[in-house]
């Protein structure tokens, strides 16, 4: 892996801005996914364990569309960062200038910065290299912990790696040896889960599964969307062969199938659901398959919004092999697309 890692970096007396996903669901100030907050611990920890070091997290939230909109303010997982962190938070509303400055100055041993949620400016989006200029003028450092938007050439991804020495945190490093060894390294007989929606960005992938897996079974919306254009697959592509009312869910005799062929696999991948799992009893395909992954003896990864929904629901996180925290940037990686946050960290030869 020849990115720089933060194990190789000297943080003393450093100011750090480490690029987090806290991009959650929030319903009545209650934050779900909780899952995306907790794998920045590790990164935070370490980085914390240098003396003098100053850390302050940077994340998106929604899409405010480059304005200020409380419904998307950071400040409302203030309270569940802080105990999932165990240190302090201290939040700042913005995430460039003077407010960012001063909090810094002011900020006490073991105590972390959140700040403002970074897509408030256009210029995230954008990659604006004068608002990427403006995020990096505070700090020395800039950590990636990321995965989630390492397809995204964007200001706190990509931009700010021009004007500070920039890292890669491990939960980066995780996703990226994890997904690694499920696609150069499968373990065989290996199959694939492919679900949700959008035939068009999941059919590159399964077109690459079909190289070195073999099984590719295929549920959800985009079942119907390859049924009914008539898509031509190799063998080791299973589409649905029955289905529960308005196609809404994949159907008993398909359940049955996709459970044979899961018990006898090695290796497990896994994204998007096999219906409409968030209405009931549309849930009943997708609860199934994921019951039978999990009671298999494969290395398992699953990742995708939706499908890890569906884990943290069922606490079943440690139930499985690994959890990615990326959904789109997971089917970029796993489609052999270039991804510019990781691309921005390669060591330079």
């Amino acid at each position: 892996m020849d990115i720089k890692k933060i194990q190789e970096g000297t943080f003393l007396n450093k100011k750090i801005l480490v690029r987090a996903d806290f991009n959650v669901a929030i319903e009545n100030g209650d934050v779900k996914e909780k899952f995306k907050l907790e794998v920045c611990k590790k990164t935070v920890d370490h980085l914390s364990a240098q003396v003098g070091s100053k850390i302050a997290l940077i994340s998106h939230l929604g899409r405010p569309e480059g304005k200020k909109n409380g419904d998307f303010s950071l400040g409302q997982i203030k309270d569940e960062l802080e105990t999932i962190l165990e240190k302090k938070i201290v939040f700042v509303d913005d995430c460039i200038g003077g407010s960012v400055t001063k909090a810094l100055e002011d900020l006490a041993p073991g105590e972390i910065i959140l700040l403002e949620n970074v897509r408030f400016y256009d210029g995230d989006e954008k990659n604006d290299s004068e608002f990427s200029k403006k995020l990096a003028e505070n700090f020395d450092v800039f950590v990636n912990d990321a995965f989630s938007v390492c397809h995204r050439d964007q200001a706190s991804v990509t931009g700010v790696t021009a004007y500070i020495e920039s890292y890669a945190g491990l939960r980066l490093q995780e996703e990226i040896k994890n997904l690694n060894r499920v696609i150069h390294e499968p373990e065989s007989p290996a199959t694939a889960i492919i679900g949700g929606a959008k035939i068009e960005t999941k059919l590159p992938l399964i077109k690459r599964f079909e190289g070195a897996y073999a099984h590719i079974l295929v549920g959800g919306k985009i079942a119907n969307e390859a049924i009914d254009q008539g898509i031509a697959f190799s063998q080791k592509v299973i589409l649905p062969i029955d289905f529960a009312d308005d196609r809404l869910d994949i159907g008993p005799a398909t359940i049955k199938r996709f459970k044979e062929v899961i018990a006898q696999s090695k290796v497990i991948v896994w994204n998007g659901p096999m219906g409409k799992f968030e209405q009931s009893p549309y849930d009943i395909g997708t609860r199934e398959i994921l019951d039978a992954v999990v009671e298999s003896d494969a290395f398992t990864l699953i990742g995708g919004g939706e499908s890890v929904q569906v884990l943290e629901e069922n606490n079943l996180m440690d139930k499985i092999s690994f959890v990615s925290t990326g959904g789109g940037a997971m089917l970029e990686y796993l489609g052999g697309n270039q991804m510019p946050g990781i691309e921005a960290l390669r060591l330079k030869k």
